[in-house]
């Protein structure tokens, strides 16, 4: 205790420290333009969104800014699940067959295809390359899956796919960002803040935003892809971890008992709101949620990141391995955590990056094996949440950020030691299953080479003005006022992709 009545004397004394001159004048200028509000804030309602004296009137959501709330109307689904798989899969060698490619293998690229286009890579006249891999129809919906996900090919008909998705960002991070953000620079919130902001989480002992890796490595764009942007931090994505201790720190140090960790944070809390009486400051509401959600977490995570206790025949679905940091052990926490009412998970698998310069990073064999480490472990996410009802009420997506040219890479006007492809913009698959989302279609159409969309072609934006539709909101009037103007996830465009609604 003796440490508690340290930290709030200091605190104290430091208010006394701040009365300088120049924080005198700046009180002074803000409580002369007090005096000027006070007779528009007489008669507010405090449930509106007019203003309110600083420290007053405080909604319920101000002081839980993870409160569940109701969506503007009714939705479709209640959490997300999306696998973004990070360096961009090649759709012709997964979803996206064409016999034309096959028949002109190793032939010059067309000049059509070329002109005016540019590549990340890819200089001078390089040749077409057929699918590395062998595709069949499966399923009653007849959907086209190569022989690289044979565990995939038999659930197919529970997703949606596009096949003519564009971007218009050729770089890695800057497409990430895109993909995520809805913006190619930093400063944007993530898709999953602006859910977890509009929605909050069910279960208030757990993040609302939860964020698991593979693969070895962050995106190249960094945590920024799972960023709060303007919006306060506690919205930002929580990153856990499937090896070792789920989330660092959360062990108390020796010799501190539960209660003394709540007499702590309880000092500490009554220091951040004296502050946020002080200076309004929304941040130190999220600082104040943040260390209560900390504590409640101490509790609930040890357990809901365990997948040792889990059934060895879901263990076996899954093809987990207890204690190491793998995709598949990802895809069955991501289902654990949708069952505890966490509102979005992001799983990010690094190591999608087929330029062919080397063995795992061909198209044919490096990206054969990347596709064993997913094929099992998605077809049982998809599995398990249907036969747990799970699936009704929570929207997968998955895809890269963005697709693979049907052209060898010639980088420099060399081709490379092994088989690859340049990043593309133009056209590439992506798919969704489950919230509310038709089963067994198939929306957009590529040309012969899968070079660009030629029927119902999506762009980023489109994507996310559909998941916020099946989450319940209207991407044009879901936004957060923000330097002056309201911004939206989808800025100034996007369209929702109707044909795939169930």
């Amino acid at each position: 205790m003796k440490n508690i009545e340290k930290l709030v004397f200091e605190f104290e004394m430091g208010k006394l420290q701040k009365q300088t001159r120049r924080h005198f004048l700046m009180d002074c200028v803000g409580k002369i333009g007090g005096l000027a509000m006070a007779p528009l804030l007489i008669g507010c309602d405090p449930g509106s969104n007019s203003a309110k004296p600083l420290g007053l009137n405080l909604t319920d959501r101000d002081l839980n800014p993870l409160a569940p709330l109701a969506p503007p109307f009714a939705s479709k689904a209640k959490s997300i699940i999306y696998l973004h798989m990070a360096g961009s899969p090649s759709q012709l060698e997964l979803f996206d067959y064409k016999p034309e490619l096959v028949k002109n293998h190793n032939q010059p690229c067309p000049e059509s295809l070329l002109a005016g286009r540019k590549f990340a890579f890819i200089r001078g006249v390089p040749n077409l390359l057929g699918p590395q891999a062998n595709f069949a129809q499966h399923g009653e919906s007849g959907a086209w899956v190569s022989d690289f996900l044979p565990h995939f090919a038999k659930v197919s008909d529970e997703v949606s796919f596009l096949k003519a998705v564009h971007t218009d960002q050729f770089n890695h991070g800057p497409a990430q960002l895109f993909m995520q953000t809805g913006s190619a620079r930093l400063g944007r919130p993530s898709l999953g803040s602006w859910v977890t902001y509009g929605l909050g989480t069910e279960n208030q002992n757990l993040p609302g935003f939860v964020v698991l890796t593979s693969g070895g490595k962050t995106p190249d764009a960094g945590k920024s892809v799972w960023g709060s942007g303007f919006l306060p931090s506690v919205y930002q994505g929580v990153q856990c971890r499937s090896k070792g201790d789920p989330v660092l720190y959360l062990e108390d140090p020796s010799g501190m008992s539960r209660d003394l960790k709540k007499n702590l944070i309880e000092a500490i809390n009554t220091v951040n709101q004296e502050e946020f009486n002080t200076y309004g400051d929304p941040e130190i509401l999220a600082r104040i949620n943040q260390y209560e959600m900390a504590y409640r977490m101490q509790i609930e995570v040890p357990e809901v990141m365990n997948i040792n206790d889990e059934p060895a025949h879901i263990q076996e679905l899954y093809g987990t391995e207890p204690g190491v940091e793998s995709f598949a052990n990802n895809c069955l926490l991501a289902r654990k955590l949708v069952e505890k009412g966490v509102r979005f998970v992001q799983l990010y698998d690094w190591g999608w990056d087929t330029h062919g310069t080397d063995h795992d990073g061909s198209i044919d064999m490096g990206l054969r094996n990347k596709c064993r480490e997913i094929d099992r472990p998605i077809s049982a996410l998809l599995l398990d949440l249907k036969q747990r009802g799970l699936l009704e009420e929570t929207l997968v997506v998955w895809g890269g950020e963005f697709g693979r040219t049907p052209m060898q890479e010639n980088r420099e006007g060399k081709t490379m030691g092994f088989l690859g492809r340049d990043h593309h913009v133009d056209a590439f698959t992506m798919w969704m299953a489950g919230g509310g989302i038709k089963r067994g279609a198939s929306h957009g159409k590529t040309d012969d080479f899968g070079f660009q969309g030629i029927e119902d072609q999506v762009s980023v934006h489109d994507i996310h003005a559909t998941i916020l539709h099946l989450m319940g909101f209207d991407h044009e009037k879901f936004t957060y006022n923000f330097q002056g103007r309201p911004f939206r996830l989808t800025d100034v465009e996007g369209e929702l992709i109707g044909k795939i609604l169930a």
